[in-house]
């Protein structure tokens, strides 16, 4: 039996929505409508390359059954208005508002209408933490440590590395730990380029996040301290390790004696692939079968939240309005 292909389109096609058109065209049981973005230019170029056509908003919202809001975010809540009013699935990129004053009006809208919206946070759809999140099952953590590290892009970023990079890791201790935090803490050095923060959950659990602008070395590293191991994820090499049975051992040679630790150290095999083209698949998905996405509003709006937070505790004033995802 063949299935009907979803009609879909990309509002937005910068530096990230260019990207979404990209998979959109790959992905099967999919057909690209169309393209949208404020410059003709760039929609036309991208368009081009895809093999699309470049469409005003209004008339891509009338003939597809999906749109990627890909936008700068103080554009979100429009978009994401006139896709559900169009009775339009919503993929809406991360952070999924600037500001939380229309929060409970966005999710009034998500609930009324009759398609669902997808928050686009995604590291959750990174093949490592797919894994990981069956691993942490049955374990009892304790902390999560996040270091989201690198150089100043080669494009002009204006919001701080709290709302940029750290709220991806803020979604995924939230995901982790299975609430929101009791209480939050803070610091930031180089006008926000460099963001610390400390996250505390009930159960007498920690989230250490780090994300930086300012470090010659890109790092997209996660550590998880669990009563029965210790596990490393590496999200650039999407891969895991996990540390069990260390071990204290004195070693003595040569009439020196040394300290050392020995520990089992598994590999679990993931099935690496690119994080985009599966969460726009998870998202397609939920589209064809009314499934809730992994993703939800709720999701997105709780991480801004604590993301907010911890903004407010840094002295940091976000500027989310002024950001091209």
């Amino acid at each position: 039996m063949t299935r009907n292909r979803t009609d879909v389109g990309v509002i937005g096609v910068g530096s990230m929505g260019q990207h979404h058109a990209r998979v959109y065209r790959e992905l099967n049981d999919v057909n690209l409508v169309g393209v949208a973005d404020a410059d003709a230019g760039r929609a036309s170029a991208v368009a081009e390359n895809h093999n699309t056509e470049a469409m005003e908003t209004k008339a891509l919202l009338e003939h597809v059954d999906a749109a990627s809001v890909v936008v700068p975010t103080q554009y979100h809540y429009e978009m994401v208005t006139r896709c559900l009013d169009q009775s339009v699935a919503t993929f809406v990129e991360k952070p999924v508002l600037g500001s939380l004053e229309r929060a409970n009006d966005l999710l009034s809208q998500v609930e009324r209408a009759d398609v669902p919206l997808q928050v686009g946070h995604i590291e959750r759809f990174n093949p490592a933490v797919i894994a990981l999140s069956e691993i942490v099952e049955d374990l009892s953590l304790i902390s999560v440590r996040a270091r989201r590290l690198g150089p100043e892009p080669d494009r002009k970023i204006k919001d701080n590395a709290v709302i940029d990079l750290m709220i991806h890791d803020i979604d995924i201790a939230l995901f982790l730990f299975g609430e929101t935090p009791i209480s939050v803490s803070g610091s930031s050095t180089r006008g926000g380029r460099h963001a610390s923060a400390l996250l505390e959950f009930d159960n007498d659990r920690v989230a250490s996040l780090t994300a930086s602008r300012k470090t010659q070395r890109k790092v997209r590293m996660l550590e998880i301290t669990a009563e029965e191991c210790f596990i490393e994820v590496d999200y650039l090499d999407q891969s895991i390790e996990i540390h069990r049975n260390s071990i204290p051992r004195y070693i003595e040679k040569d009439g020196d004696v040394r300290f050392k630790h020995e520990s089992i150290i598994e590999r679990p095999v993931v099935q690496n692939g690119e994080p985009l083209r599966k969460e726009l698949e998870s998202f397609i998905e939920v589209v064809e079968t009314g499934t809730t996405p992994e993703v939800t509003i709720k999701d997105g709006l709780d991480a801004l939240s604590v993301a907010l937070e911890i903004e407010q505790k840094t002295g940091l004033k976000s500027q989310s309005a002024s950001t091209d995802d």
